[in-house]
């Protein structure tokens, strides 16, 4: 543990109170990752954690909650009450919160096993309700009740999903069934919750697996993308319907919110502009320019920033403008997005490719050619 983690937990328990760090640092930790945050829970009320703190700067950040902020070596350090959730009725807040005494009781208001542990150096790993076995065996699941779970609380339904995107796990049989019967409850979740959850599961390392296993509870957030479920493109360069093409780019380019949210959106006009010609084949003539309006609105509903949307915009209005067949024009493409976007969209056209037939990806070739180009040009 950092050493203002270790500093906190060792006053705590000197002034006769339990303490523990707690959630996502335990869990990272124990899979050899460098937590982002370190957060604590303690027995001590917030009065006594601010009294146990008086020589240190404490901020009451959430007191309604059992929280305060404790600065210590120059670092934030959120402290928290064991406490238990009463009611919920908005499907993400507890009507009301009380303090407990007992750790157990506070891990298990959690959302997953593998969130539900603890540890300090006295008592060494707290785990009540299998979370070490869940993340040996690479699990996702809920404590408890999975339907109690989601009811309370919906964005953890994606949250479990970015889970098992972001850390490459499974989501036990039960947990999963829960999340496809109760996907309809993320409908009233805050739009900036639902993009940040979204953003953080697009861009993990098995995106592709959950994007296709759970495709409905993504059509619930972004119901738009539905239609390409069962979409076909029958023509040479394509070997997969639009959603699986879509979830191929997606997984196909560099993991940054603004290039896997490009691909997730690139296609997404595609149902409005199909048409099949006499002898069979699939055309969307037109389907960039529709999937930029269409793209406009959800961004916007999902609160993106503009300088984000902007961006996005850009490449999917652009990615099918086969800029790698023109070399001699990039000097016009640098002019009229800039550098930045024209990088970015030779990388969105490369993840399409990659989505599409293996026969045509000599193209790929050409797309190196132009970054190389690009790089003369700009030197």
């Amino acid at each position: 543990m950092p050493q203002n983690v270790e500093k906190a937990i060792d006053l705590l328990t000197e002034n006769g109170y339990k303490a523990y760090a707690v959630g996502g640092c335990v869990r990272d930790s124990l899979l050899g990752l460098s937590p982002d945050d370190w957060d604590i829970a303690t027995s001590a009320t917030p009065a006594q954690t601010e009294e146990v703190f008086r020589n240190y700067r404490v901020i009451e950040t959430g007191i309604k909650h059992g929280t305060v902020t404790v600065i210590i070596d120059k670092a934030p350090l959120e402290i928290t009450t064991f406490r238990v959730d009463g009611q919920y009725k908005d499907f993400r807040h507890p009507e009301s919160v009380s303090f407990t005494a007992e750790i157990s009781e506070d891990l298990g208001r959690r959302d997953f096993t593998v969130n539900a542990l603890a540890y300090n150096h006295q008592e060494g790993i707290i785990d009540c309700f299998r979370g070490k076995e869940d993340l040996k065996n690479r699990l996702i699941r809920c404590v408890g009740e999975p339907d109690e779970r989601f009811n309370e609380d919906a964005l953890r339904i994606l949250r479990a999903l970015r889970f098992a995107s972001v850390l490459g796990f499974d989501i036990e049989k039960n947990t999963a069934e829960s999340i496809l019967r109760n996907k309809h409850l993320l409908k009233s979740i805050a739009a900036e919750r639902i993009q940040k959850e979204l953003v953080k599961l697009l861009c993990g390392k098995n995106t592709e697996d959950v994007l296709l296993k759970y495709s409905s509870v993504i059509f619930t957030v972004i119901n738009e993308l539905e239609p390409l479920y069962n979409l076909k493109q029958i023509n040479k360069y394509h070997i997969y319907n639009a959603w699986e093409h879509t979830v191929h780019s997606v997984s196909s380019v560099q993991p940054t919110p603004k290039l896997r949210m490009t691909m997730l959106l690139h296609d997404i006009g595609k149902a409005k502009c199909a048409t099949t010609d006499e002898k069979g084949i699939s055309h969307f003539y037109g389907h960039p320019k529709v999937s930029e309006e269409m793209a406009d609105k959800i961004l916007h509903s999902l609160k993106f920033p503009n300088k984000f949307i902007e961006s996005v915009l850009i490449l999917i209005k652009n990615h099918d403008a086969w800029v790698y067949n023109n070399p001699q024009k990039l000097n016009r493409w640098l002019y009229q997005i800039g550098e930045e976007n024209l990088r970015d969209l030779l990388e969105v056209m490369r993840a399409d490719i990659l989505a599409q037939s293996p026969k045509f990806n000599n193209r790929l070739e050409l797309i190196d050619e132009c970054i190389k180009k690009i790089d003369e040009i700009i030197s």
